[in-house]
């Protein structure tokens, strides 16, 4: 009896390829080509399954041209890049890695932090170019980050993390804005407290964004927003590209209208504003929040475990919409 064929869309760890080629014919990509739309389009012919990355896009083009496709597993917790409705209607599953990445894009998001409002960046740039040659008292002084206020719009798994570090590690008065309140009992363990999005921009020192992204979350934070911030406060953007208009924040930053931001996520990215890049108080990073060996393990595991479990199990571990096919 043949195996299942499957497509993997990008590079993964080889050890995940070897588990998913024993129950599975695997195509795989460890060239890490980023393919067009047509292209991956066309190596989907003839797959049941496919691992892919936030860099593909599967929409209702792909389905009608891939009638055979049962399921397709996301190495993300994000899935902007599906069209859940239309995978739906076509029958397909799709799945995401949430859980396994929470604590180390945490992590990432307080280093983003601690860079931004330490001026890190521009202070290592400033070195490199041979500019120091003395001690000054005001030299890239920064906002204090312990015992400030900082602002999370989006209090799931990762913002829940966020207000744990910032209440109990650096003893921070920690301000949210989330769809949905949460209960009184998770309130007061991250002694959090509920307030309106335009509130949370005018009180926090730091405004720190974990939603996810949606056509209603696309520009959350835009130049009217931008206004209602502080001129000492910093910005940080672990959660998607298009949360943030990153062409005002650019101009905002220029301005000095806010003092700094953070993001380790763009608009239409690898392509990055290029009036991002002549601004000197950002603090850029390539998508690298979750990226830890042991994270991005976990993520790969869990994806190619979500299409193992569907074809031997009859269902998928970590399931985003309810099609079994």
């Amino acid at each position: 009896m043949s195996k299942p064929s499957i497509l993997v869309a990008r590079a993964i760890f080889p050890e995940v390829l070897q588990s998913l080629s024993q129950v599975f014919e695997v195509e795989s990509n460890q060239a890490d080509e980023v393919w067009s739309a047509a292209e991956l389009t066309r190596r989907m012919q003839g797959k049941v399954g496919a691992l892919t990355t936030g860099s593909e896009r599967i929409d209702a083009a792909l389905l009608q041209a891939n009638p055979q496709l049962r399921i397709v597993a996301n190495m993300a917790v994000g899935f902007n890049n599906f069209d859940v409705p239309a995978m739906t209607a076509a029958g397909v599953l799709a799945s995401n890695t949430p859980d396994v990445l929470t604590e180390t894009t945490a992590d990432f998001g307080f280093a983003l932090l601690m860079a931004t409002a330490r001026r890190v960046t521009e202070s290592e740039h400033y070195l490199r170019a041979g500019l120091w040659t003395k001690w000054s008292y005001d030299m890239f002084a920064g906002s204090e980050v312990h015992g400030s206020t900082i602002g999370i719009i989006g209090m799931g798994r990762i913002g829940q993390g966020i207000a744990r570090r910032a209440a109990h590690g650096f003893g921070m008065k920690v301000f949210y804005h989330n769809r949905s309140r949460l209960s009184a009992e998770l309130e007061n363990q991250y002694k959090a407290t509920y307030v309106s999005k335009d509130e949370l921009l005018k009180t926090a020192d730091h405004v720190m964004l974990v939603v996810p992204y949606s056509a209603e979350s696309h520009h959350t934070i835009g130049a009217a927003e931008l206004a209602l911030m502080k001129p000492t406060a910093t910005l940080v953007n672990i959660a998607r590209g298009g949360i943030v208009d990153d062409a005002a924040l650019a101009l905002a930053l220029r301005e000095k209208r806010i003092a700094a931001a953070g993001l380790d996520v763009f608009e239409g990215e690898p392509k990055v504003h290029p009036d991002l890049l002549t601004v000197p108080n950002v603090v850029l990073t390539p998508h690298i929040a979750s990226s830890s060996i042991s994270t991005r393990l976990a993520m790969a595991n869990l994806a190619a475990d979500n299409l193992i479990s569907f074809f031997t199990k009859g269902k998928s571990l970590t399931p985003l919409n309810t099609v079994v096919a």
